[in-house]
């Protein structure tokens, strides 16, 4: 799943952000606001990529660099959110 989310992330920094500039290397770990990848105002167009692909709400207080710097950390971030607001299976 992580993998999954890695691409999806990657391919919309890649489109939205680097025009489809798929020359530049963009390590999982890079970040994105000191390779002037993204500014606040790109923060805030991935946070709502986020929630409208993953159907996960980000709160404020989350729209920090240790969820939203690297791809790493985006996939991270939604990983975690994705298996807090997923339905427990109930046993039978």
């Amino acid at each position: 799943m992580m993998m999954y989310l890695k691409e999806q992330i990657r391919a919309f920094i890649v489109e939205s952000f680097l025009f489809g500039d798929t020359t530049r290397a963009l390590l999982d770990d890079d970040s994105l606001i000191e390779n002037d990848v993204v500014d606040s105002t790109g923060i805030l167009e991935l946070v709502s990529f986020v929630e409208d692909t993953f159907a996960i709400t980000v709160a404020d207080v989350e729209i920090l660099p240790s969820n939203f710097d690297s791809i790493a950390r985006v996939a991270a971030f939604v990983a975690g959110k994705s298996a807090v607001s997923a339905p427990l299976a109930v046993a039978s």
